[in-house]
C-alpha cells in the first residue's frame, strides 16, 4: 500500500509551474507525515502499455464476461498492472498542466489505462456505472497560461478542469482538493501573487491531507 501516488503530466520539469506546486507540496507532505511511503509516476518516463486491438479484446472480454484469449491475457497483465499500482495508493497527488484547453496527452494515455471495468469502475443493467476507486483522497494542481476564473472574461473554453473532476467523480474518487495556478503568462507581479497563492495553499493541503 503506498499513502500517496504522485502522477507528474508536464515535460517542461524546472520550468512547469504545476511541478514547482507538486515539489512544494511533496516538502510539506514530508515534513508532516515521516512514514509516509510515497510513489511517482513521472508520465513522460512511464512506458504505459498500449491500447491496442488485443487490450481493447480483452476489455470487451470483461465486459461480456468471457474468458480471455491467451493473446488477449498477455495485452491484459499489463494493464492490470499499472491499474493496480494506481488503486494501491490511500492519497493521490496529479500535477495537470493546461494543453489546447485540455490534459496533456500522456495523461489522457494514462486515464485510458486506468479506466477499466471491474478494476475502477463496474456497469451493471440495473445499477449503471459505478466507481469502484472509493475512500481516497485526491489534491489536483492544475496549471494554465490564460485566466479561466469566474468573471475573467475569457472567451476561450476551459475542458481542463471538467473533464479531469469528471473523471475522478467517474472511478469513485469524490474527496478532490484543487490547487490553480493561472494565469502563467502575463504582468510579472500578478505570475507572482498567483504562484505565491498555490504554493501556500500547497502547503496548507500537504499538512492536512
Amino acid at each position: 500500500m503506498t499513502d500517496l501516488l504522485y502522477i507528474e503530466a508536464s515535460p517542461r520539469k524546472e520550468r512547469s509551474h504545476s511541478i514547482a506546486v507538486a515539489r512544494t507540496f511533496l516538502e510539506a507532505f514530508r515534513a508532516a507525515h515521516p512514514e509516509a511511503r510515497l510513489d511517482t509516476i513521472d508520465l513522460w518516463a512511464e512506458r504505459l502499455p498500449r491500447l491496442d486491438d488485443a487490450a481493447i479484446e480483452a476489455k470487451y472480454a470483461i465486459l461480456s464476461r468471457r474468458r480471455h484469449s491467451e493473446v488477449e491475457r498477455n495485452a491484459w497483465g499489463p494493464v492490470e498492472a499499472t491499474v493496480s499500482r494506481f488503486v494501491s495508493a490511500d492519497r493521490l497527488l496529479f500535477s495537470v498542466p493546461m494543453w489546447n484547453f485540455n490534459v496533456p496527452y500522456v495523461l489522457k494515455h494514462y486515464i485510458d489505462i486506468v479506466t477499466q471495468p471491474t478494476l475502477t469502475f463496474s456497469v451493471s443493467p440495473d445499477g449503471g456505472y459505478r466507481g469502484l476507486v472509493t475512500g481516497k483522497r485526491a489534491v489536483v494542481i492544475y496549471a494554465s497560461s490564460g485566466d479561466y476564473t469566474p468573471g475573467s472574461g475569457n472567451p476561450r473554453p476551459d475542458f481542463q478542469k471538467p473533464f479531469f473532476e469528471a473523471w475522478l467523480r467517474f472511478i469513485g474518487i469524490e474527496d478532490v482538493e484543487t490547487i490553480t495556478v493561472q494565469p502563467t503568462i502575463g504582468s510579472a507581479d500578478r505570475l507572482a501573487a498567483s504562484r505565491q497563492a498555490a504554493l501556500a495553499r500547497a502547503v496548507e493541503l500537504a499538512r492536512r491531507i
